[in-house]
């Protein structure tokens, strides 16, 4: 049996995985995240960011749900069209080719300064998280900082 499916259901890759976006700005997708995607029906995905050093790959669906999240009017409404905006500025539409690739916005590869760099990701509550070089370095290393305290904080929640 294949350690992706376990009783009918497909499971997403676990840990980080390395690759890089080409000159053209296409993401080579690593063979066990291009699998994943590809059982599960995500060959069409929205490629984003909120801040402009991490990017997001959404399934449609899921970015669709997204979407209403943050269109949705109410209490949380102006910072929704905060994030809406910002999520329109970076995204784009993209396929995965038959060579497992994604071509990332314009906007946000130049923004997180990965053309032609190597790029760091790991599945994140549902969806993709890619990381340049640099962002990836400065998030391993910011969490060092305080690793005995958080490490106690969720243990006390229960993890073993």
């Amino acid at each position: 049996m294949d350690d992706q499916v376990q009783n009918g259901a497909v499971r997403r890759p676990r840990g980080m995985f390395s690759s890089r976006v080409d000159d053209k700005g296409r993401l080579k997708l690593p063979a066990e995240i291009q699998r994943y995607l590809t059982d599960t029906g995500a060959t069409q995905v929205f490629i984003t960011s909120f801040d402009g050093r991490t990017a997001q790959i959404y399934s449609i669906p899921q970015w669709e749900r997204a979407e209403k999240l943050l269109e949705a009017p109410g209490p949380n409404g102006r910072n929704g069209k905060v994030l809406w905006f910002r999520s329109q500025k970076y995204g784009g539409d993209a396929e995965i080719d038959s060579q497992g690739r994604l071509l990332m916005p314009a906007t946000l590869r130049r923004e997180m300064g990965v053309e032609n760099q190597p790029v760091h990701m790991a599945f994140f509550r549902g969806h993709l998280e890619v990381y340049s070089a640099k962002e990836y370095e400065a998030r391993d290393t910011a969490s060092i900082e305080n690793l005995d305290e958080i490490v106690d904080e969720f243990t006390n929640l229960g993890l073993e």
